[in-house]
């Protein structure tokens, strides 16, 4: 019988299998037919210690039994204080403010909203938003708005506003992407910059350096153009670092996080936001108040499993088997190193990517269906973007499944014509 289930980004035309998993266990999944499936890209960047972590499902099931949920308009509960001041001491100063939503796409909807909040009640009411080429922050109305325009959003043009764009600073055109910013910035009419810091995930895991960042963020502070950080997937450790801002030594006024912040498990977003941000919204006049929520705004379960991600961050050796993970990554890149199937293999801290050689390129590339087919084949999740193949796997990934990940890889390049 047919599943009445309409699934994301899955053409259903192309009759392609969707296994059923019935449960998981750190980097492994197990499927109905008795199948284990390496989970190599984290369940869609996610999940980060693995799957159904102890300290974290312990942490679900007690707040289970105390508090499943509360409106958030006004009312508070400890999970949500306990995690809000955990982040404020966790990320850099001085973003000070916590605002809870549910996914990174709102996340980037929140941080837009604050944005052009502060400049209309500072009575500086600037407009423009200025993004990165090839960039993608989501799939609401806002976060559509300041992606790449292509395929993602072709069908619904009429409803996203317009933005200003720069290059992406591909190596030798870094200049180019700088120069950008700063003629539209120096125009006096831009609110924001936002961008993913040093890797664009969606757009082809396009890797460029620390000091294009640095550069970029000083640029936005000369114009009082405010800086957010899209690093609902660049965070948590997989570039190498808690945060990908840190690697270019800067602190955006506004950061979104999302997906490893419950290490993967529960949907919860927040964007951090520094005092003049929240001070602009902050008045006896009712109308001042920054007007967005959702009924699951700082689900009391959802916080509980973030506070337990936090702690383990803050107790475990986190960042040692990121080191590890990111030295394994590299080693088995090595091994790919001279096969002229693949080009522009590159790394950033756990996550490695190269591009298959083909005529069919981007994300539509007719190559991806095949690909993922034949690592699925193999016991191997991976999902590539278009001829993009890449690798982001748990931190807690097994030596021999990561092996075997890479000779899955190679096995399926070979099979290229």
């Amino acid at each position: 019988m047919r599943s009445p289930v309409w699934h994301p980004f899955h053409q259903h035309g192309l009759g392609e299998e969707i296994p059923l998993v019935t449960h998981a266990d750190g980097a492994v999944l197990f499927t109905a037919d008795g199948r284990r499936v390496v989970d190599a890209i984290s369940s869609w960047w996610v999940t980060t210690h693995g799957h159904c972590h102890p300290r974290i499902m312990a942490a679900i099931r007690q707040q289970s039994e105390q508090l499943d949920q509360l409106i958030f308009a006004g009312w508070t509960h400890q999970p949500a204080e306990d995690l809000a001041r955990a982040l404020v001491a966790m990320m850099p100063r001085p973003l000070d403010y916590v605002f809870f939503s549910d996914s990174g796409s709102t996340s980037v909807e929140v941080a837009l909203k604050m944005a052009l909040g502060f400049h209309t009640h500072r009575g500086d009411p600037r407009h423009r938003i200025v993004v990165m080429e090839h960039s993608y922050h989501g799939d609401t109305i806002g976060g559509m708005s300041v992606g790449a325009r292509g395929v993602f959003n072709r069908a619904y043009a009429s409803l996203l506003f317009d933005v200003a764009t720069v290059p992406f600073p591909s190596a030798g055109k870094e200049q180019a992407c700088l120069d950008a910013l700063e003629r539209i910035c120096a125009q006096g009419d831009t609110a924001a910059f936002i961008v993913e810091p040093l890797l664009l995930g969606a757009g082809g895991m396009l890797i460029y350096p620390a000091h294009i960042l640095a550069e970029m963020r000083k640029i936005c502070g000369v114009h009082g153009v405010l800086f957010i950080a899209d690093e609902v997937m660049t965070a948590w450790g997989r570039t190498g670092t808690l945060l990908a801002c840190e690697q270019a030594g800067i602190v955006p006024d506004i950061l979104c996080l999302s997906k490893g912040l419950t290490g993967g498990s529960l949907p919860l977003a927040v964007t951090m936001a520094t005092p003049p941000i929240y001070e602009s919204h902050y008045s006896p006049d009712r109308s001042r108040q920054f007007f967005h929520s959702s009924s699951y705004t700082a689900n009391p379960i959802a916080c509980a499993a973030a506070n337990a991600n936090l702690a383990i961050w803050r107790e475990e050796p986190v960042l040692d088997r990121i080191r590890l993970l990111q030295q394994r990554q590299a080693d088995a890149l090595g091994g790919l190193e001279g096969n002229g199937k693949i080009a522009n293999v590159r790394q950033l801290g756990t996550v490695t990517a190269m591009d298959a050689v083909s005529p069919s390129e981007g994300y539509l590339s007719d190559l991806a269906p095949a690909l993922k087919a034949a690592f699925s084949a193999r016991s191997i999740l991976l999902r590539p973007l278009g001829n993009t193949i890449y690798v982001m796997p748990p931190f807690c990934i097994e030596a021999e499944d990561l092996a075997a990940t890479y000779q899955a890889i190679g096995e399926v390049i070979a099979l290229l014509a």
